[in-house]
């Protein structure tokens, strides 16, 4: 584990150190890991190592992890880590995009 410092949120728990540059639009002192606790999962499973992935899996339980990825997943994680992650857990079934964007397409103007 790295020397950096945890950075204490607005309920007294810590953000891993490494975590933090992407929660750089948040002031993550003021970060609630029950009230933004999508938001973490999303940038944990989009950017975090291994060893962030286990602080959250600790946190949050593997249940909490599976929920999120069948409910947001596909919008708001890459479909790279999507992916990863749906057949890592195992989830056969998830909540599709409302708007799906056909392979290739890109705006036309």
């Amino acid at each position: 584990m790295d020397d950096r410092r945890w950075t204490m949120g607005a309920d007294g728990a810590s953000i891993p150190p490494g975590l933090v540059p992407y929660f750089q639009e948040y002031d993550v002192t003021a970060l609630n890991l029950q009230d933004d606790a999508d938001l973490i999962l999303q940038r944990t499973l989009e950017f975090g190592t291994w060893e962030e992935v286990r602080w959250l899996f600790g946190l949050y339980g593997a249940a909490r992890v599976r929920r999120f990825v069948r409910q947001h997943g596909e919008r708001w994680l890459s479909r790279v880590t999507f992916n990863y992650w749906r057949k890592l857990l195992r989830i056969h079934r998830w909540n599709h995009a409302p708007f799906p964007t056909p392979r290739g397409e890109l705006w036309p103007h």
